[in-house]
C-alpha cells in the first residue's frame, strides 16, 4: 500500500472542522459511547472509499477503521480472526472458509458467505476497473474475469456453501494465502455496494468497528462508533475525525498544542528532537516500509535498452543513503539491501547477487553514467517527482544534491501540490520521468512487496505496478516461492526474484522507514501496528 501524508496551510474549512472535531463527538467519556473522539492526521483519498479500489494510505486508514475482514492484523502482525471463525485446507489451494453467524453491515443487512464472495467477483471483474484486481489473481478463474474482454463475470474458484461457509480453490497450493484476507481489499460488500458503488463509495456501508458519517473532500473524513460490531476490535471512543493536511509542519504544531490527537507521521524538520519533545507520547519503531524511486518502463529512451541499464545502476550507486538516513533522518531509516522490508520476515537480506548496486560508490556511479555516454547520451537532466503535502521535499533534494555532485549533471525535484492529483497522474502515464515511490506491508509476506508491485499481473492498472514493470522470469520464481514446500524453501525463491530486479532496476530502492508518530496529551492506549497503521479502536480520550 503507498503511503504519504498531510500539509502547509489549512483552509478556512479545514480549519473550522479540526477545531469541531476536537471537541470530540457526543463528549461521553468512559460510558457506552465510549470516550470522546480522535482527531488524526489524513489525507485525501485518491479514490472512493471501496475497498477494492483502494491502494494508498489516505483511504486505506479509513477503510480499516470501517470494515471487518475475514482476519486482522495485531501490533506484532500476528493473524487474528475477525469474521472469520475457521480457514482451513488440507492441501493448501482448496480452502474452507467459515464466518461468525449473525454479524451485520451499518445498515442492518447480513454479512453472510456471499458478502465476501460477491465483493471478491467485484473486486476481480475487469470491467469494475478495481486497484486491487490483482489480490485476487490465485484464485481459479480470474483469467477468465480479468481478461480485456471477460468471458465470466463470477470466479470458478469461488462458491457458496451455505451463508456462514464458502469455499475458495487456488490455482495453486499457497501456504500464506490466509495472511492476506485481513488486507481491506478482501473485506465484505453489502448488496447495495453492489447496487450502487457510486453512492457507497462516498459514504460506505461497513461491518466493523467504525462507519463513516460524513466526507468533506479535501478537508476530513469523519467515522463514528458502529455499535453494532461485536468482534475483537471493538472501540473504546466515540469516533476518529481524519483531518486532511496539506504540510506535515503544520500537524506537527497541531499535535504539540493538542489540537490534534494522533499523528501518523514526523516532519523532517522535527526527526531531530520530537522524541525529546514528545518524551514518552513520541512513537519510533522499527516498521515494513520501503521508499524507493521508481522509474516507469515508459521513461523514455534514456531509461531503456543497455543504456538504459547502466544509467539505472549509477544513479543507484551515486545516492549516498548512510548519510542521508544519518544527517537527514536521525537514524529513524535504515538503508535499503533489498526489496523487501525487514518489518517481515526474509526482509532486510543482505546475501541477494547483485545487491552491491544499492551501495555508494562514487568513481563506480562514475564510471557505468560513462558507459552509458558512450551508447547514448542521455537529454536534459535528472529530475524526481514527488507529492509536496508529505515530508518529502528535504529528501528529495538530498538524492536529488548526491546525484548531481557524484555525476556532475543537472538533477533536481519536481513538487506536486497534492498526493491525490499525483497518484492519478502517475495511473495515467502523464508524469514520465522516476518518481518517488514507496510501499507499506499490506500483510506479513514477502510476495506482498514483490507481486504488487513488479509483477505483470499487477501492471496495466490492476495493482501497484505503476512502473508496468514486465519479466517472465521474475514471475516465475514468485509462482515457485508461493507454490514452495515450506518457509524457508520459498524465501529462497524470494531472493532469487530479487535477483532479477537488481539486475534490471525497475525501481531504485533508498531506505527501510521505521514507524514514527505521536499522541498528545489526552489521549491513552495509543499505539500502531507493525507495518505503521494507528489502532483507533483501543484509544481513549479524556
Amino acid at each position: 500500500m503507498d503511503l504519504t501524508r498531510r500539509s502547509l496551510v489549512l483552509g478556512t474549512a479545514a480549519a473550522s472542522t479540526l477545531a469541531l472535531a476536537a471537541c470530540g463527538g457526543s463528549g461521553d467519556e468512559g460510558g457506552d459511547g465510549g470516550s470522546a473522539t480522535i482527531v488524526t492526521d489524513g489525507k485525501e483519498p485518491e479514490n472512493p472509499l471501496v475497498p477494492t479500489n483502494t491502494s494508498e494510505l489516505g483511504g486505506g486508514s479509513v477503510l480499516t477503521a470501517c470494515f471487518a475482514c475475514l482476519s486482522y492484523y495485531t501490533a506484532d502482525g500476528t493473524v487474528a480472526h475477525d469474521v472469520a471463525e475457521s480457514i482451513e485446507s488440507e492441501d493448501q489451494q482448496n480452502w474452507t472458509i467459515t464466518i461468525r453467524p449473525g454479524t451485520t453491515f451499518s445498515d442492518g443487512s447480513a454479512v453472510t458467505a456471499k458478502s465476501f464472495v460477491d465483493a471478491w467477483n467485484f473486486g476481480a471483474l475487469t470491467t469494475n476497473a478495481q486497484r486491487a484486481q490483482s489480490f485476487f489473481e490465485p484464485i481459479e478463474g480470474f483469467e477468465a474475469v480479468a481478461a480485456e474482454s471477460p468471458t465470466a463475470e463470477t470466479m470458478s474458484g469461488l462458491a457458496v456453501v451455505d451463508d456462514t461457509t464458502f469455499t475458495v480453490k487456488l490455482v495453486s497450493p499457497q501456504s500464506d494465502f490466509p495472511l492476506r484476507l485481513g488486507y481491506w481489499a478482501f473485506a465484505p460488500l453489502p448488496e447495495a455496494a453492489l447496487t450502487d458503488i457510486a453512492a457507497f463509495g462516498e459514504k460506505p456501508v461497513s461491518n466493523g468497528p467504525y462507519t463513516v458519517s460524513s466526507w468533506d473532500h479535501n478537508t476530513s473524513i469523519e467515522v463514528v462508533r458502529n455499535p453494532d460490531y461485536d468482534g475483537p476490535r471493538k472501540a473504546e471512543n466515540e469516533g476518529v475525525s481524519f483531518v486532511v493536511y496539506s504540510d506535515p509542519e503544520t500537524a506537527y504544531n497541531d499535535l504539540e498544542t493538542g489540537t490534534l490527537d494522533v499523528l501518523g507521521a514526523i516532519p523532517s524538520s522535527a526527526l531531530q528532537t520530537f522524541q525529546d519533545d514528545l518524551g514518552d507520547r513520541a512513537i519510533n519503531q522499527p516498521g515494513a516500509t520501503i521508499v524507493f524511486i521508481t522509474i516507469p518502463q515508459y521513461a523514455g529512451a534514456d531509461w531503456t535498452g543497455e543504456a538504459g541499464q547502466l544509467r539505472r545502476q549509477a544513479i543507484s550507486r551515486a545516492i549516498d543513503r548512510e548519510a542521508i538516513c544519518t544527517d537527514l533522518f536521525f537514524g529513524t531509516r535504515a538503508p535499503a539491501t533489498d526489496y523487501v522490508a525487514p518489518g517481515v520476515e526474509g526482509g532486510g537480506s543482505t546475501d541477494i547477487p547483485g545487491a552491491e548496486v544499492l551501495s555508494y560508490d562514487a568513481d563506480e556511479a562514475v564510471r557505468l553514467w560513462a558507459q552509458a555516454e558512450a551508447i547514448a547520451p542521455f537529454s536534459g537532466e535528472f529530475t524526481l517527482d514527488y507529492p509536496a503535502d508529505g515530508p518529502n521535499k528535504d529528501w528529495v533534494e538530498a538524492v536529488c544534491n548526491s546525484i548531481k555532485n557524484t555525476l556532475g549533471i543537472g538533477a533536481s525535484g519536481v513538487p506536486h501540490p497534492a498526493f491525490g492529483e499525483f497518484k492519478q497522474q502517475i495511473a495515467q502515464h502523464q508524469i514520465t520521468g522516476p518518481f518517488r515511490s514507496n510501499w507499506i506491508a499490506d500483510y506479513p509476506s514477502p510476495y506482498n512487496f514483490l507481486f504488487p508491485l513488479y509483477g505483470s499481473g499487477a501492471a496495466g492498472g490492476k495493482g501497484s505496478n505503476e512502473g508496468e514493470y514486465l519479466n517472465e522470469e521474475f514471475d516465475g520464481l514468485l509462482t515457485e516461492a508461493q507454490q514452495a514446500a515450506d518457509a524457508a524453501a520459498a524465501l529462497e525463491k524470494y531472493k532469487a526474484a530479487q535477483a532479477v530486479l537488481l539486475r534490471d532496476l525497475p525501481s531504485i530502492p533508498l531506505w527501510y522507514q521505521n514507524v514514527m508518530g505521536g499522541s498528545g496529551e489526552n489521549v491513552e492506549n495509543v499505539a500502531f501496528t507493525w507495518n505503521g497503521s494507528s489502532q483507533f479502536p483501543q484509544m481513549t480520550k479524556s
